[in-house]
């Protein structure tokens, strides 16, 4: 079984998967921070986008540059990560069960 997925590593998944063909980089800083309202830093994203791919929860390629542009590396979730995603979003949803009115939620 592998090893459970740390909050960010599952925020950058799920942020890829909303992103879908426009994964890159600076497009999944923007949609961390705009989603979770707190500062991400270039340096973690590009960190945890480099630890998921080489888990094998991601894949990558690189698209031809624009001219006078550099080239974007784009990343996608894998089969694998798909499913890493699923497991860590039920076991979120088994520990919060019964939870909300000790969380203040009707």
């Amino acid at each position: 079984m592998a090893a459970p997925l740390g909050e960010f590593e599952l925020l950058v998944l799920m942020a890829v998967l909303r992103l879908g063909g426009e994964a890159y980089p600076p497009a999944v800083r923007a949609e961390l921070e705009r989603r979770t309202a707190r500062a991400v830093s270039r340096g973690a994203v590009y960190i945890t986008l480099d630890r998921l791919e080489s888990k094998g929860l991601l894949g990558s390629k690189l698209a031809a540059a624009d001219e006078g542009s550099r080239q974007r590396r784009y990343y996608h979730v894998s089969a694998r990560g798909l499913r890493a995603v699923n497991r860590a979003l039920s076991a979120l949803e088994q520990m919060r069960e019964g939870l909300d009115p000790l969380l203040g939620k009707a």
